[in-house]
């Protein structure tokens, strides 16, 4: 079987080898697989000593204090913990959030409606990109949180969460942000963006699934509500034994991004610009979201009157999305798509190419041609039908 041309990165990405080895060493009884909360003996300080060295990895790759850091499942768990927890005991019971969140944030908010919280649903641009002037018109004097994503994991789109920032200093709101798309592909300082909260993935940056980071900015551990007890671990705000081999495979994977940022970002950038070039080429193309504005590696991009199930099914060779991982099993248009204000016929026939670390020029030539041709054939034949 030939090898599948890999453009689904923001889905998920493959772990990095060197990731992969550092993961080895925490397995086996020849490696340091204790318990990190077993104070006891020299394997569980081993194991607490390779877990404090990715909390510092991970810290500094959003320069954070490492204490800052709590260990996650994955930033869905953490975009959970950041607004469950914080509206669990707030007098305030008001969120503003965006309408093309990633559902763990939509869904989150839908659950506090549902237990009497007010939720105001922000809408982006037709670029792609939430107007700060909107979030502070729809901050209230009973809004407790805002959460908005830092980069849309559809369009890439990137928001100024510093200037949103701002104006939660000025309202005394707290600000949580989904940051899953952006950390590891563009610079993130948790110091200058002024943010409370900021969710990550280990397995959105060339790290294991099944583990992530909530951070929580010093002196905000006491407003936030743990959804799992037991055992008090990360203090008191995520209980459960830390799987050692994870959190240390995204420490490796944050150390490998800090040190290869701006090179890989910009060559993954350049990827892109190839890429839309192609498709551009395309009769009927139509980039969804902002060309400038946007995280390196991805695209979306609208082909009219094509079937979109038709052209998956068709290429084979290439893996892309029809939208966010999450919902790719709905039949309803991206909702992303819909909440930016794209007609919905387009966002019927829009796909998502992400690029990542181990794409190659080779690569995009052969999914711009391979697109090319399905769609001039499925044209060609409609019209035949037609005729």
């Amino acid at each position: 079987m030939n090898r599948i041309v890999y453009l689904d990165n923001a889905a998920t990405t493959p772990v990095d080898p060197r990731v992969r080895d550092r993961m080895f060493e925490c397995l086996t009884i020849d490696g340091d697989f204790g318990n990190s909360a077993s104070t006891s003996h020299q394997l569980g300080w081993e194991a607490a000593d390779r877990v404090e060295a990715a909390r510092v990895q991970v810290a500094r790759l959003i320069n954070a204090d490492p204490m800052d850091i709590v260990w996650t499942s994955g930033a869905s768990e953490s975009d959970n913990l950041a607004i469950k927890g914080v509206m669990h005991d707030s007098e305030r019971r008001h969120v503003v959030t965006s309408a093309y969140e990633h559902k763990a944030v939509l869904d989150a908010c839908a659950f506090l409606e549902s237990e009497g919280c007010r939720v105001t649903y922000v809408r982006p641009g037709l670029d792609g990109v939430v107007d700060p002037a909107e979030v502070a018109e729809a901050i209230r004097p009973d809004t407790c949180l805002v959460s908005i994503m830092h980069a849309n994991n559809e369009v890439g789109t990137v928001n100024d969460v510093a200037g949103i920032s701002r104006i939660c200093a000025d309202r005394d709101v707290l600000l949580h942000v989904d940051a899953a798309q952006s950390v590891g592909k563009i610079p993130v300082d948790v110091r200058k963006l002024g943010v409370h909260l900021l969710s990550v993935s280990a397995h959105k940056l060339y790290g294991p699934k099944g583990v992530g980071i909530l951070f929580v900015r010093k002196g905000l551990e006491s407003h936030i509500c743990p959804l799992v007890h037991g055992g008090g671990h990360e203090r008191g705000l995520r209980s459960g034994t830390l799987a050692t081999h994870q959190v240390v495979g995204m420490g490796e994977a944050a150390a490998i991004c800090h040190e290869s940022l701006a090179v890989e970002s910009e060559r993954i950038a350049d990827l892109r610009r190839r890429l839309w070039s192609h498709l551009a080429q395309i009769p009927g193309s139509h980039l969804n979201g902002s060309g400038e504005r946007s995280v390196p590696g991805i695209l979306n991009v609208a082909f009219e009157g094509i079937d979109e199930e038709v052209v998956l099914r068709s290429l084979d060779d290439v893996a892309i999305s029809s939208g966010s991982a999450c919902t790719s099993t709905t039949v309803e248009p991206s909702h992303v798509l819909l909440a930016m204000g794209v007609r919905r016929d387009l966002a019927a026939c829009s796909f998502r190419f992400s690029i990542g670390r181990f794409n190659s020029e080779d690569d995009i030539l052969h999914a711009g041609n391979r697109l090319a041709q399905i769609l001039d054939r499925l044209r060609s034949q409609r019209v035949a039908q037609t005729g």
